[in-house]
């Protein structure tokens, strides 16, 4: 079992404002900046993150559930901001492993010991598929007839 709500809730309003700043750069970690599936606001959250082959894996120390997975999961990818970088991923998709095998041995075993055995794996985005500046807006309404 992940690690309660009431702790992720704690941590959404108290931690993650402190460690926003620094995820980014300490080793392991990143902050993952995602768009909210309703309202477009732009989030940004501190997480555990693996380098895999084409792309990274994101540990879910707190279940799938959580708002970030499923905005990420609903718009089909997000920003991850690790070391100076900003990496544009695409293609998530949720996985599970009770073994949390892909971890170093000294996170595999605090993330087995919490029960955060998902993890979320989403591909590098090709330079070319880069999302670029939004198109500009057409006229409103049907086009007038002349």
């Amino acid at each position: 079992m992940p690690l309660p709500r009431a702790l992720a809730r704690f941590n959404r309003v108290v931690t993650n404002r402190l460690a926003r700043p620094v995820a980014g750069h300490l080793p392991l970690t990143a902050v993952i900046e995602h768009r909210g599936r309703r309202t477009g606001r732009r989030y940004r959250t501190p997480v555990l993150v693996f380098g895999r082959d084409g792309g990274y894996r994101i540990a879910l120390t707190y279940g799938p559930r959580t708002d970030w997975v499923r905005n990420v999961l609903a718009t089909g990818g997000g920003t991850l901001h690790t070391r100076g970088r900003r990496i544009d991923l695409v293609d998530p998709v949720l996985g599970r492993d009770p073994a949390v095998r892909w971890a170093p041995p000294g996170v595999r075993t605090v993330l087995r010991a919490t029960g955060s055995v998902e993890y979320l794996d989403a591909a590098v985005a090709p330079s070319a598929a880069r999302p670029g500046p939004p198109a500009p807006p057409g006229p409103a309404g049907p086009a007038p007839i002349t």
